[in-house]
């Protein structure tokens, strides 16, 4: 057992009647080893699901989680241990028959094709086929109906997949799996696109299915959900398994706990902050309302660094993105240094003083085949020369200044940024944004995907901006980029739900952030 590890070996969790589930677990997970390169994604990772049961598996973002999931649906073969299913080995994974009928993942992201009808896409590759080889489109139909009667799913299968709601593509996913015979579902953050109406209802089909032999797999960032449905939960962190328990015998201070574990140290604490209270806010946000958030109100000031935390589908992404015009509100105001720029319009946010660090880099941050000097200069084409010609010196001049100042580590300014390690290509984009100097810097997981080094110095770069008076916007769940900030302002279904002032304790963030009310 490892450092910290806690196990709690009850009996076996009682199924919703009452009645101990009988027979070996519907799945068992032990000793999962796996690593991508030099990154351990799990160690010694294991879980137990009898039958019957809804069964919790909760961790903060690189936990491993989804690589558990990718195992034990056989995506990916462990590099150690063993998965069994009823009791027998699982299956070889090329063997992709046998393995649906164990197992079924319904994923965040939907897999129903939308041009395809909702009896189509229940038996895709499975059709019934007439005495003359050609498909029996009538007999696909008639097999559709009777399986979404039988599993009492409402949706007519003949309407394109496209034109269900997300609870309704949710319930044919389930429908579907049930048809391969798998009775273990995998629910990997199921209610993220929901709303409360519709929550209670997937809950309520949960609860059925339990009912008619079912067993789940409840995968979800809303603490609160996992007290509302699931009967054991299992906590990951840093890849290992901590614990498992009942969730009825496991107050919601221990699961924090067990999810965080020990704080860490605060080493900003001390930070003295460079907040200008006389000067023209960096930030101002009055009455944002849009489709992932509602009515947000805040301001930066010159010199102070705000934390926007939440979990997946809080809006905390789509709120910064709309700051820096990647999305524009359908109600509200943004004012950045005293100016309203254009909704939607990244030019005119660069223009108005923001600088921005997107969540992405790969996608959304740089150019891979374009040079070190061209990425880390494109938003400041006038610093390099006029009338649309560029110059080259100035160029290299500006390039080899940022390079220097980000400790980017290069041959020089005419490197592809594809040729860097994760935290340089970072730092690449970091120094595009304080490229013109802003008055407000706004960051997206500006440490997502980089070594602990490179993390450290990006830190203590936007810490240093900010003494030289930039606002900053920190959106981020990860809790060492929010732990310079001079409050934390969290996101919780689309609303600014609470303030935290700094020196906050992991338990009262995360439980903020995953709207879990540890009074109750």
């Amino acid at each position: 057992m490892s450092d910290g590890e806690q196990t709690v070996t009850p009996a076996p969790a009682p199924a919703h009647d009452g009645r101990a589930p009988a027979g070996p677990p519907v799945v068992e997970a032990t000793g999962i080893v796996k690593r991508f390169g030099p990154t351990v994604a799990l160690n010694g990772a294991r879980i137990t699901i009898m039958p019957n049961e809804t069964h919790a598996l909760v961790g903060r973002n690189g936990a491993g989680k989804s690589t558990l999931v990718s195992v034990l649906t056989g995506l990916q073969a462990p590099d150690e241990g063993t998965v069994t299913f009823g009791g027998g080995p699982a299956p070889r994974l090329a063997d992709r028959d046998a393995w649906r009928q164990r197992v079924a993942c319904v994923y965040q992201k939907s897999t129903i094709i939308p041009t395809l009808t909702v009896a189509e896409n229940l038996f895709l590759n499975r059709h019934e086929h007439g005495r003359s080889g050609l498909i029996s489109w009538q007999g696909v139909r008639r097999r559709a109906r009777e399986l979404l009667s039988t599993w009492s799913v409402d949706v007519d299968p003949q309407a394109p997949a496209g034109d269900l709601s997300v609870e309704q593509r949710q319930f044919v996913e389930i429908a579907r799996a049930l048809s391969f015979g798998a009775r273990f579902i995998i629910l990997d953050e199921p209610t993220a696109q929901l709303d409360g109406a519709a929550i209670n209802r997937l809950f309520e089909r949960i609860r059925d299915l339990q009912r008619q032999g079912v067993t789940f797999l409840f995968i979800s960032h809303h603490l609160q959900e996992i007290y509302e449905i699931c009967d054991m939960v299992t906590v990951f962190r840093d890849a290992q398994h901590i614990l498992t328990a009942p969730v009825a015998e496991l107050p919601r201070t221990e699961l924090i706990a067990a999810m965080t574990g020990e704080a860490a140290a605060d080493r900003r604490e001390e930070r003295a902050s460079a907040l200008d209270a006389g000067a023209t806010s960096a930030l101002s946000v009055r009455g944002l309302t849009g489709q992932a958030y509602e009515d947000v109100t805040f301001e930066v000031g010159a010199g102070e660094i705000v934390g926007l935390a939440g979990a997946a589908g809080s809006g905390r992404i789509e709120v910064a993105e709309t700051v820096v015009g990647l999305l524009a509100a359908d109600g509200g105001e943004v004012e950045i240094a005293g100016r309203r720029p254009q909704p939607g319009s990244v030019p005119a946010a660069l223009a108005a003083g923001a600088g921005f660090v997107p969540q992405d880099r790969h996608h959304q941050g740089f150019v891979p085949d374009m040079s070190i000097a061209d990425n880390a200069t494109l938003s400041v084409p006038k610093r390099l020369g006029r009338g649309g010609f560029l110059s080259r010196d100035r160029r290299d001049q500006l390039a080899e200044g940022m390079i220097e100042k980000l400790a980017i580590k290069t041959s020089g300014p005419d490197l592809s940024v594809s040729a860097l390690s994760g935290g340089n290509q970072q730092k690449v984009v970091m120094a595009r944004a304080l490229a013109d100097d802003p008055r407000l810097l706004v960051l997206i997981n500006p440490t997502a995907g980089v070594d602990v080094r490179s993390k450290e110095f990006l830190l203590g770069k936007v810490e240093e901006t900010a003494e030289g008076g930039t606002g900053v916007l920190i959106a981020s769940d990860e809790l060492d980029d929010l732990r310079m900030c001079d409050r934390v302002l969290v996101m919780f279904q689309g609303r600014v739900t609470s303030e935290i002032a700094r020196g906050w304790h992991d338990h009262d963030l995360v439980a903020a952030m995953e709207g879990v009310d540890l009074n109750a």
